[in-house]
């Protein structure tokens, strides 16, 4: 990283002095001195670089190995930002299904580098307090009439993140797990609780086909939605859902030097080889990751480019757990099979709405007696088919609890990796999101809107605080 000149530092430049000038003209100024090292060696490196990182800054008050954790640029103690959760996107949720788990800020502005909010480095020329204007070119120096100048040298981009991952596990020969994806308690809870919805499904495909396509195409139609589920599992449909419905895409050449590396570190520790999954970014400026499908995990850019590489490579491992543990194909299998029931429940509740307007028009008597018959239809679905319709009724709750287990499981595995600070870093992170949205808007004199009990229930990831307290026990470990 280059230093900003020192104007102090003058010392005599060898050649031809200006015309007239009585004495030789400064000289460019010394570098500065280099920045300090870490302890034992020089900066951690990117794999297959030679580009150095500086210490990663420190979050204000976050405990971790050996002292504070590192804390993302941009992001000053204090500052106003709305809440978010792992698994929340740009100014609202990203896109997810139950699986998959934001932050922004201005570039950092590093001495000596031109940026955003800031001016470049000054180099010393005539009519400055070192000779020259302020901001003059570097490559065109006009002490020199008649002279061509030299065109400036390519820079590559550095990096924004420090790169602070240790990279001990890639190269070597790990134990493969016996299943590179699988389905725990909490996927096959998601499943089975979807069943009595897939039924409603079920019926409601059967109906439409058969009454629209005939007895033998219409059969057909049925049997060809149900073998439809398979293309949960099939790449190329899944990297095209990712892309149009998600708004993922695949890695730039840079995005994928920096990504690839952390990953294969990540299923390293696993013993999941890499390629089982498909990476793909999200152009957005918030923190956030997502497990999709079967094969695909996709990350913002902001937690590509912005934050510590061990900071990535948790939110990546807490994503891989949602794949190994077969919450995100359970979520979308799930979500796919109930979702022509979730349609037709749509449509009738449009349908009630618009029949209760039409009798409202003409008199209270017949409003009364429309929602008196659609009351009694209610309770004549619930004692005719109960066994559907109360798990219907029950089975959104049941879904959120499914998903706040699948949360704490999927940072259970992280931190099983090695990862527990890093994961703990983050949720610190999200908390003090959180309570300095609070603090801007008490000091505005409103009041944000608590989630009440019944959006709690409905809610599919836990508080920040139940998160750290799951992960406790391997945080202890490591003192």
């Amino acid at each position: 990283m280059s230093q900003p000149p020192d104007p102090a530092h003058e010392p005599a430049y060898p050649g031809t002095p200006y015309p007239g000038a009585a004495t030789p003209p400064p000289d460019y100024p010394v570098a500065a001195a280099p920045p300090p090292q870490y302890p034992g060696g020089p900066a951690p490196q990117y794999p297959g670089t030679g580009t150095t990182t500086g210490y990663p800054p420190q979050y204000p008050g976050v405990p971790g190995p050996g002292g504070p954790g590192p804390q993302y640029p941009g992001a000053a103690a204090g500052s106003p930002a709305p809440p978010r959760y792992p698994g929340a996107g740009t100014g609202g949720p990203a896109p997810h299904y139950p699986g998959g788990p934001g932050l922004g800020g201005p570039d950092p502005q590093y001495p000596g580098s031109p940026g955003p909010g800031g001016p470049g480095p000054q180099y010393p020329g005539p009519g400055t307090a070192a000779g020259g204007p302020a901001g003059g070119d570097p490559g065109a120096d006009t002490r020199f009439a008649g002279q061509q100048p030299q065109p400036k040298p390519f820079v590559p981009r550095q990096a924004v993140a420090p790169d602070d991952l240790d990279y001990r596990h890639q190269g070597s020969r790990v134990h493969l797990a016996s299943h590179q994806r699988g389905a725990d308690a909490t996927a096959v809870g998601q499943l089975a609780t979807q069943i009595p919805g897939a039924l409603v499904s079920l019926a409601v495909v059967s109906a439409l086909a058969l009454g629209i396509c005939g007895t033998v195409v219409g059969w057909l139609v049925v049997v060809a939605w149900v073998a439809s589920g398979a293309l949960v599992f099939h790449r190329p449909t899944e990297l095209r859902f990712a892309r149009h419905a998600l708004k993922l895409r695949t890695p730039l050449a840079e995005e994928r030097a920096r990504l690839e590396p952390i990953w294969r570190e990540v299923t390293a520790r696993a013993g999941i080889q890499a390629d089982t999954y498909e990476l793909m970014v999200e152009n957005s400026d918030d923190l956030n990751a997502v497990a999709v499908a079967g094969h695909v995990v996709g990350v913002t850019t902001y937690s590509l480019n912005k934050i510590p590489s061990s900071n990535l490579a948790a939110v990546l491992a807490h994503e891989l757990g949602h794949h190994t543990g077969g919450h995100a194909w359970a979520g979308l299998l799930g979500y796919w099979y109930s979702l022509p029931g979730r349609l037709a429940w749509a449509f009738t509740r449009g349908m009630a709405r618009i029949a209760l307007a039409v009798a409202g028009v003409f008199s209270a008597a017949a409003t009364g007696l429309l929602i008196l018959f659609m009351g009694m239809f209610v309770v004549a679905g619930f004692l005719v088919a109960w066994y559907i319709t109360i798990p219907l009724v029950i089975a959104p709750y049941l879904l959120a609890w499914a998903g706040r287990l699948g949360e704490l499981r999927a940072d259970q595995q992280a931190a099983a990796l090695g990862f527990a600070p890093e994961m703990a870093e983050v949720l610190h992170h999200f908390q003090a999101e959180e309570d300095a949205a609070k603090a801007v808007a008490a000091g505005q004199g409103k009041k944000l809107q608590e989630p009440t009990g019944l959006a709690k229930l409905l809610s599919t990831h836990p508080d920040n605080y139940t998160r750290l307290r799951a992960l406790e026990p391997y945080l202890q470990l490591l003192r």
